[in-house]
């Protein structure tokens, strides 16, 4: 699933959208952070809950929905997003080219977007009523 932006740079760094109050997005997405910036990739992590989600143009629940991925002159969301930053990722290019697999991918399209996106989304949103 991609999503147009107009804002995007023409390059091919990655630039991440993530929901950093989530406890399960934060850790795995701060593990990717760590061994990027270890192997000096050009991949930029935004907290959707900073003013970094500004330069998204995106409101803050559809961006706690789903992972994105800004790549070039596209946004790249769930799956597609994760791909995205395996294929950028030395350590995850095998599991990228695992899950690109038709069967697997499907099933991991299915699951991300039908299970775990809306599970972690509900957390969310119980985690912000909480702050209400």
């Amino acid at each position: 699933m991609t999503e147009s932006s107009s804002t995007q740079s023409r390059d091919d760094s990655l630039r991440v959208l993530y929901n950093g109050s989530c406890p399960i997005c934060s850790k795995e997405i701060e593990h990717y952070q760590r061994y990027s910036e270890g192997e000096g990739l050009p991949i930029a992590y935004d907290d959707l809950m900073t003013e970094a989600r500004e330069g998204w143009t995106i409101d803050e629940n559809s961006a706690a929905k789903a992972l994105r991925v800004r790549r070039g002159d596209q946004v790249l969301v769930g799956v597609d997003a994760f791909l995205a930053l395996w294929e950028a990722l030395p350590r995850y290019r095998l599991l990228a080219r695992l899950v690109r697999l038709p069967v697997v991918f499907t099933l991991a399209r299915w699951v991300y977007d039908w299970v775990l996106a809306p599970v972690l989304f509900w957390l969310h949103s119980r985690r912000q009523g909480r702050r209400a």
